[in-house]
């Protein structure tokens, strides 16, 4: 009977551990399987220094990250965007706005946010709106969004 091996996992399996981890398994089972495919490398001491080296480095942009994301979505709770659109009988919209409309008004804003970042459905009648921007896993910002029918009231930027 073979001894285990320790292998580092690359990525998060079910059965095993998550990525990061340093798990024993069969060696059988590592070199056929786990190595070739990518989803594990031998628990060397280079590869674990070179791993938790890697691991230090994710965290501190992740970081970095966090916190322009929270400096981001401070200014935008303050923000609101106001967009006029044409409206038909019973102030209903001609047509949605969208995300891609949101998208732009924020960018004539001065955020540059990507509509998919952006959760709102799409917005069928005049009046004010809470939308939410995914910013981060962690941070997330809420505006206003004032649609006003066409020739109501001045918009200002």
């Amino acid at each position: 009977m073979a001894k285990a091996v320790n292998v580092i996992l690359q990525k998060d399996l079910t059965h095993l551990g998550k990525g990061g981890e340093v798990v024993k398994v069969s060696p059988g089972y590592a070199r056929n399987y786990l190595v070739p495919q990518g989803l594990a490398l031998p628990a060397s001491e280079g590869n674990v220094r070179r791993f938790e080296h890697l691991k230090r480095i994710a965290s501190e942009r992740a970081a970095k990250t966090r916190s322009e994301a929270t400096d981001i979505a401070a200014r935008l709770s303050a923000v609101e965007i106001v967009i006029t659109a044409r409206t038909g009988s019973e102030g209903r919209l001609i047509g949605y706005i969208t995300t891609k409309d949101i998208a732009a008004a924020l960018t004539s804003k001065g955020f540059a946010i990507d509509r998919k970042k952006l959760d709102a459905k799409p917005i069928r009648s005049s009046g004010t709106y809470e939308i939410t921007a995914k910013l981060a896993p962690e941070v997330h910002a809420v505006f206003k969004v004032t649609v006003h029918p066409d020739g109501g009231p001045p918009t200002a930027s």
